[in-house]
């Protein structure tokens, strides 16, 4: 049986006692049913994964017992980074959970010209909260040991305006197709619109920064679907799905 994963926010060194955040601990109590004495794993983004156990269980909460930690994760094939037009509600939750699954190292939320979502101040705060919450139960899903990074969301034009290297642009109508492309020596970050993709003026404005279109084949696919059917690709052919 899969031992249950649980991420936490601070030093796991072994033999201390950390007391579990209240969320974890009813997900470990009352939903797996978990008991004093009982096996998991923990980790805290460092790359390690520590084995512990349920040490106590009361009014104070859910108290941990932390063993010994077991070899890092690998550094990544490929390094893979997710830039991506802000969608509506579900639809940027499954992205950005399915990428963290297939190994992205980074996702940067942007608002472009067609985003439906308007978000601000405190509501901004509380959406990017929210994400970081969907990336890290994806690590503990897909067994990750590395938090990829979440970006601070930022406007579409902002970022074109910082260095970028190696990025491509999801476009149906690009006359090149991503499996036609020459094997990438450094990282790769994928351009994605949100519903409706990006404006004309913005894949211009993005092809003059030398950012180049790519295509997936025939279909039309939805602004979740795209990046991750992307990053398989891209994993398969030069990243960790590769026989091996």
């Amino acid at each position: 049986m899969r031992l249950p994963r649980v991420y936490l926010d601070h030093p796991l060194d072994p033999g201390s006692e950390p007391r579990l955040p209240d969320g974890p601990a009813r997900h470990l109590t009352q939903v797996l049913r978990l008991g004093p004495g009982e096996p998991l794993l923990c980790f805290n983004g460092d790359g390690r994964d520590r084995a512990a156990r349920i040490a106590a269980m009361g009014r104070q909460g859910v108290t941990l017992a932390i063993g010994a930690a077991d070899d890092p994760e690998p550094p990544p094939v490929l390094e893979i980074r997710l830039a991506l037009g802000i969608s509506r509600g579900e639809r940027m939750d499954f992205a950005i959970q399915k990428a963290v699954e297939l190994g992205v190292v980074g996702i940067q939320p942007l608002f472009t010209e067609r985003s439906m979502v308007q978000l601000r101040d405190a509501r901004l705060d509380r959406r990017l909260g929210h994400w970081q919450g969907v990336l890290i139960g994806a690590c503990e899903q897909s067994g990750r040991r590395r938090l990829p990074a979440l970006e601070p969301a930022r406007l579409f034009a902002d970022w074109l305006a910082t260095p970028l290297q190696g990025v491509l642009l999801l476009d149906p109508q690009a006359p090149q197709s991503l499996t036609q492309r020459e094997a990438p020596t450094g990282p790769v970050t994928l351009l994605v619109g949100p519903e409706g993709g990006l404006s004309a003026t913005e894949r211009a404005r993005a092809a003059a920064r030398g950012i180049e279109g790519v295509r997936l084949g025939p279909r039309i696919l939805r602004a979740e679907t795209a990046p991750l059917a992307a990053i398989a690709v891209l994993q398969a052919l030069w990243g960790d799905l590769r026989d091996g």
